[in-house]
This record gives C-alpha cells, structure tokens and sequence, in this order.
C-alpha cells in the first residue's frame, strides 16, 4: 500500500511531554467500526465497565533499560565530539547493537567510552568496540565489561531513551525513570516502553480483576527501531527490526481456554498483539512461543488471536498506525484520529488511549463474538 495513506497533520501541541496522575485518568476514545456510536469518549479508569466478565487482557512484562549512553571517541584527538549511542538490541553477554549519532565518522576498531562517575567498584569508565558498522549507521559494541557487571554500568551511565519525538524537546530526567515503565515490568530487554501498558495502575487492575476481568503477561523485548520511520513510498518495501519475545506455554493454554470459553482477548499494545499474532495457528488458536519476530502488519492481514485492542495514539506514516488501520480499517481510523486531534487528546507514549474493536470480528477464528 502507499506510505502517503496513512499520513496526517498532527499539530505539535498534542504531544504529550509527561503523563497525566493519576495514569489511569488519561482519556480513552473507544472506537467501534460501523457502530452506533462510532467514536466514544472515556477514561482508563472506565475499562472495567468497557468490557466483560471472562475477558482476557494480555500486557507485555518487558522492562526498560537505561539504554542511551553519552560519552566520546578515544585516541584521536582532544577535539573529539560527542557520541550518543542508543542500545537496541543484546547480542550476547558484552555485545549490543546500536544506533549512534553521529554515526558517519565512526569506524570499525574505534573505541567509545562513556562516563567516568561509576559506582562499581573497580569501575571508573565503561568502554567499548565498535566491531561492525552497516550502511544505514547502525553499529555493533563489545564492551569491556560482561553479563550483571555490564549491565549494571549501563544502568549506572545511561538514562531512559524517549522516544525521539519528546527527547528532541526536553532531557530525560529521573522522573521517567519512574514514568517510562510499566506497572508490570519485570524482565529486562527492551529500550522502549510497552506504552499501552503505561496507563494502568494498581487500584484499577484490582478494579479488573474484582469484574472477572483477567491479566496475563507475555515478553516482547521492543526495539529502538519500533520508531524508525517508514521511508520507502509503498509499504512492501519496508523491513522491520526482529524482537525476541516468549508467550509460555501456560499462558497460551489459559487464553485459548478463556476464549473457548466465550472471552475475549485484549491486547495491551501493539508488543502483545504482534507477537500473539506471530505464535497464532491458522485457527487462531496460541501456541508457545520463544523466539524472534519481525512480523509487520498493515491492512489486508487477518487477525487471528486478537479480539480488541488497547493501545496508545501513534505517528504518522509508522509501522503503528498501519497497524491499527489494518485492525479497525484505515477510514475508521482517519475518522477516529481527527476526532482525537479536534477534541484535544494527548499523543504518543506519554498520551491518551484508544480501545479498538475489529472492522470485521466476523472474518476471524475463534468464538463467534457477542454483543458487549
């Protein structure tokens, strides 16, 4: 499909720079496709009456790391600029991938190192190789240091990667420490936030759970290339970066218990949605999953694991927007997003939520669904 379609105006003073308190205040445009109504304006804190006892809502656990670094080219020159490397992707226990800017004047065997305040003991700086560089910049670090001590220096030296869209207009601070996870983070891996799961807090998922509602976790480790833009004019030429993501074998039999049973499942986000999609047989029901996934969705593609779903406002022209055009139908989606823009919804990972029904819950595998 052409890229163009899914572009949009979007006036910059929609992008939300911090979240709303308490999260679960933040407003929630439901979105029905051929519905009466067709656009619905809530709260997050309504989804307990949004959906129905034996439900199932899918999060994504995966926590995110202090992924960007700063610091400088050694030993060519005292003139040397500023490097800042953005971790995406762990190769092994002292290797990452990166982005870097700027990434032109680097070359295969030159060593970076970042920061000189560490609170390790024995470790003053954090240095690494760069051992591989590609033609779009993207480089490969072996650092000097191995498994918890190297994770721990990034922990200690970096500080959480906003997306660019708000780092561009204010530094990370210690607040989104506190504000870029999740109430459900646990397994550490990714260096963007599951943003759809920001907006749950701890009152309302015991508001969820006292209405039948249940929760399950599943890991997708995100990458920085969730937000790299979609460059070429027509869709299939676009290639997605692989994530790694696991769906245990005990929660892929309590979702296809549930939905046999007549529930529903939500995914929380665009992580949970592609990888259930990606472990998901041709009757939609799940299998285990452990393993890379570089699935890229855009309209035409048939669901067959995903009932609803949950999820923030995205970009335009991104490989999310595409994917929700393909879940509740581009035009739906146009309408949906104006109707955002106009009534003053918040934008992107710090901003509002959508609850979306499918253009088409008749053409899936599964339960044959019920009126809500």
């Amino acid at each position: 499909m052409r890229t163009d379609l899914f572009d949009f105006d979007l006036p910059p003073d929609r992008i939300a720079l911090r979240p709303v308190q308490p999260r679960d205040a933040a407003r929630l445009l439901v979105v029905r496709p051929g519905g009466e109504p067709e656009l619905e304006d809530r709260r997050v804190r309504d989804l307990p009456d949004l959906l129905r006892r034996g439900d199932c809502l899918v999060v994504n656990d995966s926590k995110v790391i202090a992924a960007r670094l700063k610091g400088r080219r050694l030993g060519r020159g005292a003139a040397e600029p500023a490097i800042e490397v953005t971790l995406h992707q762990r190769v092994d226990g002292s290797t990452w991938k990166a982005f870097a800017r700027p990434a032109r004047k680097l070359r295969v065997g030159d060593i970076l190192r970042f920061g000189s305040e560490g609170r390790v003991c024995f470790l003053d700086q954090l240095d690494a190789e760069v051992i591989r560089k590609d033609e779009e910049g993207e480089i490969t670090l072996s650092f000097s240091f191995h498994g918890p001590v190297l994770d721990q220096a990034i922990a200690e030296r970096g500080t959480m990667p906003l997306p660019p869209y708000i780092a561009s207009r204010r530094e990370p601070d210690e607040e989104d420490r506190r504000d870029y996870q999740t109430l459900f983070a646990r397994e550490e891996g990714s260096v963007a936030a599951p943003t759809a799961g920001l907006h749950f807090t701890a009152p309302l998922v015991e508001r969820l759970a006292a209405a039948g509602i249940a929760l399950h976790k599943v890991t997708l480790h995100i990458g920085a290339g969730t937000f790299r833009p979609v460059k070429v004019a027509d869709t299939a030429g676009h290639r997605m970066h692989a994530e790694y993501g696991v769906i245990s074998a005990e929660t892929a039999a309590a979702l296809n218990a549930a939905r046999e049973r007549g529930g529903r499942i939500i995914a929380v986000g665009s992580t949970p949605l592609r990888l259930m999609e990606s472990a998901a047989d041709a009757r939609g029901r799940l299998r285990p999953f452990a393993g890379e996934t570089a699935i890229f969705i855009t309209p035409g593609h048939r669901f067959r694991a995903v009932d609803l779903m949950f999820t923030n406002f995205h970009l335009p022209r991104s490989t999310l927007f595409m994917l929700v055009s393909a879940f509740s139908g581009l035009a739906t989606m146009r309408r949906a997003y104006a109707h955002a823009i106009a009534q003053g919804y918040r934008f992107y990972s710090y901003g509002d939520a959508c609850l979306l029904h499918p253009e088409d819950a008749h053409a899936r595998p599964g339960v044959e669904p019920r009126a809500a």
